[in-house]
């Protein structure tokens, strides 16, 4: 009978477990579906165009919906936009954005939006908008454009928008546009009327001033009619390479009046980009997991198509690196295009300036290429969670650049020095804001560029430090396994590592992303048979602390945060190797200070010696008797 009772709560237990495990995505978890299919025709002399859009809108919200939203980007280019006030108003503007009418010694930033002429603004403006035949009636504000629908959309059903447009391509400020500083003829993203991502929070209807996305996931059907003398990269894979100039040396360019026609298909993306030019070149290579890889560049000098060449070879096995680390990259091609002012990704593309040396060229290749995951794959709501896109891709970035470029494998400790000294920086400037702020609201472009790439990426990073590097590197992939294309939250991202690690971390991502509190630890008073240490900040953590002892031996202590209610494995790095490591009792948050004590005379004593601790003053943090 005992043998019974124990199989039976066994039993419980792991049907608790297994129960614990499907709660790991959301319970009543649901999403929106896109089907788009868009035809555009291009005035490529004038920068305009007609559009024709049928989309397919699923609505699974277990509600009705009464109006929907779409997002017009081309309107920000105008004067008196959102965006052009914002230029006028935010004390460091992109420089990119703005022009300096004044000297060089005492500049005057005059917004660029502001001066555009009427041929020069982007605009996207609706000719007919119809639901399931009927016409609808509705408004646009700014970049919004809201829809009053002749019927509500029930839960489960499916309605069917036709819209056709007309819009023109503005002169190139920021992402989109005409005739960039590189000599792109077109950059064209966020050209189309986008519908306005709705879930559990909402609709987001954020205007656009220069910053982030959110988007329902879907599939996209896109033809593009445009002089035959152009060469296009786009999102998704081209489905007539042989009718068009550029993919195939036997290519016969079928025209109409001149004009070629490109056909894209694209699946479970939330985006779609292309770019136009007549001098594009492209290249292509495939990946050891079978992943075509497309370059698309103008071919001004010989190191710049050496720089380019280079590049592909190092892209195709950055996405098997990734494949490996991150979760399997789902689609069969990706296409890099020279094109918008400086790098942003879209659905399995990316637009990049490429007037760069090798090493810049490369960096901003696998920062754009690491959104594949942290944002697309996982649709990341990076208008909300900006340091949750940014810095986990700037994590990817850097331990690629680390394993692929540089050659020596990713540094033993911690492969992210650099933005931890960024964020450092930023801490002890007093321009620092919660992490949680959303990505328009900062007072400062150097605060918010900052926390989304540095801050964040050492969130990822120091993540590994309390919970240990194996179970950082096993959350990434469970992650990926639950996650992808759910639109997850960083709660959904923390649930996940607290599952894996079976270590409570609450207390870690409310105080690094809600609060702008610091990390100071520091050694106090050292005797032979004492060590003292202090938390002389109001954000507690647990510590590694490395021993040196006057005969020579070395101890490697370690001292567990209360709150985690957990310990982290041991570590398998270079400078622990052979080191003795002995877990001490839990230090708590309410109690600035701790006591070791040890049977031998110190004579060095470190506090984290893997530097992947953001303490924000690193002087105290080693002591030599």
């Amino acid at each position: 009978m005992k043998i019974k009772i124990l199989s039976f709560f066994a039993l419980l237990c792991v049907i608790n477990i297994w129960g614990q495990e499907l709660k790991a995505q959301r319970k009543g978890f649901w999403q929106q579906k896109v089907d788009y299919t868009m035809d555009v025709n291009m005035d490529e002399k004038a920068y305009q165009y007609d559009g024709k859009m049928a989309l397919k809108y699923s609505n699974n919200s277990g509600q009705s919906l009464k109006k929907v939203y779409f997002h017009l980007y081309f309107n920000a280019f105008q004067p008196e936009s959102m965006m052009d006030y914002r230029l006028k108003n935010i004390s460091d503007p992109d420089k990119r954005m703005v022009s300096n009418i004044g000297t060089k010694e005492k500049p005057i930033l005059q917004s660029r939006i502001e001066t555009l002429q009427p041929n020069q603004i982007g605009y996207q403006k609706i000719k007919s908008l119809s639901m399931n035949g009927v016409n609808t009636s509705y408004k646009i504000d700014g970049t919004i454009l809201e829809v009053t629908l002749p019927c509500a959309i029930a839960d489960g059903e499916t309605a069917n928008f036709n819209i056709e447009w007309t819009a023109q391509v503005p002169e190139q400020i920021r992402r989109s546009g005409r005739n960039s500083a590189e000599g792109v003829a077109l950059s064209m993203a966020q050209w189309y009327p986008k519908m306005a991502q709705f879930d559990e929070f909402g609709w987001h209807l954020d205007e656009y001033i220069g910053r982030e996305f959110i988007a329902p996931f879907g599939n996209f059907d896109v033809t593009i009619h445009l002089n035959k003398n152009y060469v296009v990269g786009a999102s998704g894979v081209l489905q007539n390479p042989d009718e068009v100039k550029g993919y195939q040396a036997k290519a016969k360019v079928k025209a109409n009046n001149g004009k070629a026609t490109w056909h894209y298909k694209a699946q479970n993306i939330h985006d779609f980009v292309w770019a136009a030019d007549p001098k594009f070149v492209v290249d292509s290579a495939s990946s050891k997991n079978g992943i075509k890889v497309y370059t698309v560049y103008l071919p001004t000098d010989k190191e710049v198509i050496s720089n380019w060449k280079t590049a592909l070879g190092l892209s195709t096995e950055f996405f098997d690196f990734c494949s490996a680390k991150f979760g399997t990259y789902p689609w069969p091609t990706y296409t890099i295009i020279q094109g918008g002012d400086g790098g942003m990704e879209y659905g399995t593309a990316t637009l990049i300036t490429g007037g760069r040396n090798l090493k810049s060229l490369v960096g901003v290749i696998f920062h754009e290429s690491a959104h594949s995951w942290y944002q697309h794959l996982f649709g990341i709501n990076e208008t909300v969670d900006e340091w949750f896109d940014e810095g986990f891709t700037s994590y990817v970035e850097e331990l690629a650049m680390q394993h692929l470029f540089e050659k020596r494998g990713a540094i033993a400790s911690n492969p992210l020095i650099d933005a931890y000294r960024a964020y450092y920086k930023l801490a002890l400037s007093g321009k620092e804001e919660p992490m949680s702020l959303l990505a328009d609201y900062y007072n400062t472009n150097y605060g918010y560029s900052n926390e989304a790439y540095n801050k964040g990426a050492v969130l990822a990073e120091q993540l590994g430090y309390i919970i240990g590097q194996e179970n950082l590197e096993k959350t990434f992939l469970k992650f990926y396994d639950i996650w992808k294309f759910k639109h997850p939250t960083p709660n959904d991202f923390k649930r996940v590592a607290e599952d894996v690690s079976g270590i409570n971390l609450k207390w870690y991502f409310n105080l690094f992303i809600n609060t702008t509190r610091q990390i100071d630890y520091a050694i106090g008073h050292v005797t032979d048979s004492e060590i003292q240490l202090l938390n002389k900040s109001n954000f507690a953590m647990p510590l590694d602390i490395l021993v040196e002892y006057q005969d020579g031996s070395k101890e490697l202590f370690y001292i567990p945060l209360r709150e985690m209610r957990g310990e982290k494995p041991e570590e398998n790095f270079e400078i622990y190797k052979g080191i003795k490591r002995t877990v001490l009792k839990d230090w708590f948050w309410t109690n600035p200070e701790y006591k070791i004590s040890v049977n031998k005379a110190p004579k060095t004593i470190t506090i984290d010696p893997s530097l992947r601790l953001a303490d924000v003053e690193s002087a105290n943090n080693s002591l030599t008797r």
